[in-house]
Parts: structure tokens; sequence; C-alpha cells
């Protein structure tokens, strides 16, 4: 099953919830809504920088990928980012396929 990178950063909103509820809490909701779609959890950071979380996550795809980030970012609790993550093998498999491609100016 793939693998996804999710950050992002709480909105004011998002900040008051995370204070009132604790960090923890966010790690039982995210599993919850993770398992809804087929996915899983398979960890949680929050940071302090530019970013306030950073998640790793296996999803059956693309799509539910999408649908993960529609209704989290329509929440306006947070905006949140989605990043397929690659294993070294299927970027093996990425490096020998052809690509028909001009750069511009060429």
């Amino acid at each position: 099953m793939p693998k996804y990178l999710f950050y992002g950063s709480y909105s004011p909103q998002g900040y008051q919830g995370l204070m009132e509820e604790g960090g923890s809490a966010r790690i039982e909701v995210s599993k919850r809504a993770l398992g809804s779609v087929g996915g899983s959890l398979e960890s949680f950071h929050y940071a302090n920088g530019e970013q306030d979380f950073y998640i790793i996550v296996r999803l059956p795809d693309h799509i539910v990928s999408t649908a993960v980030t529609l209704v989290g970012n329509a929440s306006g609790a947070f905006r949140i980012h989605a990043v397929p993550l690659l294993t070294p093998e299927e970027m093996d498999e990425a490096i020998k396929l052809k690509v028909d491609f001009q750069p511009p100016g060429d």
C-alpha cells in the first residue's frame, strides 16, 4: 500500500482545539479517519517551525489521499498537504522509464 507524508499547519481555530484536547487526542482521530478509508497511521509528529505536524500514513491510492486532504482542508482547523513517498525500489523503476521530453529552449 502506498505511503504518504502529510504535513500542515494549524489555523487559530485548530490551535485552540489542540490546546483543549491535547496532542495525543489527534492520534486517535487520525487513526479513525484513515481507517475509515482503508488506510493506517504509521507515525505522527508535532514540530516547531514552518509546519506544525508531520504524519506518515499508508493509503490505498492517490484518490484516497486527495479525499483525506480535502476533508482536512475544508475543516478550517488546519492546512494539510500530501506527498507520495517512494521506496528505493520504486525509484529504481522510475529511473528506468524513458520519457520523451524536450527542455525549454532546446
